[in-house]
């Protein structure tokens, strides 16, 4: 694996893409392009995992979508948070906090120099 490749802890992507729809509806390609920025260009999301993703929220009916033309006039799939969604995203926030501080509890250095 290399050095610049990180990957997503399992249940991580559907957290991020419900976080990332509070700021609106938008397509898949702006989905992936906002994760991206917003991770100051650590996190990418590839259509291998994106539309699969979004698809899995579509079923569990935490998102929306319905069908329009992107900036650039093609045809695109716009998905838009529902209120199951964001009721979900409180809750998954509320775990990934309670988990992400263990993990830091677990690293927090005790005396080890690096």
């Amino acid at each position: 694996m290399g050095r610049n490749r990180h990957e997503l802890l399992p249940g991580t992507l559907e957290l991020l893409i419900l976080q990332t729809l509070t700021r609106g509806e938008m397509h898949g390609y702006r989905i992936a392009q906002d994760i991206k920025l917003a991770s100051e260009d650590v996190l990418r999301v590839e259509e291998g995992s994106l539309y699969p993703a979004l698809q899995r929220l579509l079923v569990k009916k935490w998102v929306k979508a319905h069908w329009g033309k992107s900036e650039n006039n093609r045809r695109a799939r716009y998905y838009q948070l529902t209120a199951l969604g964001r009721e979900q995203l409180r809750r998954e926030l509320s775990d990934f906090e309670r988990v992400a501080g263990a993990v830091f509890r677990v690293l927090k250095p005790s005396g080890i120099t690096q």
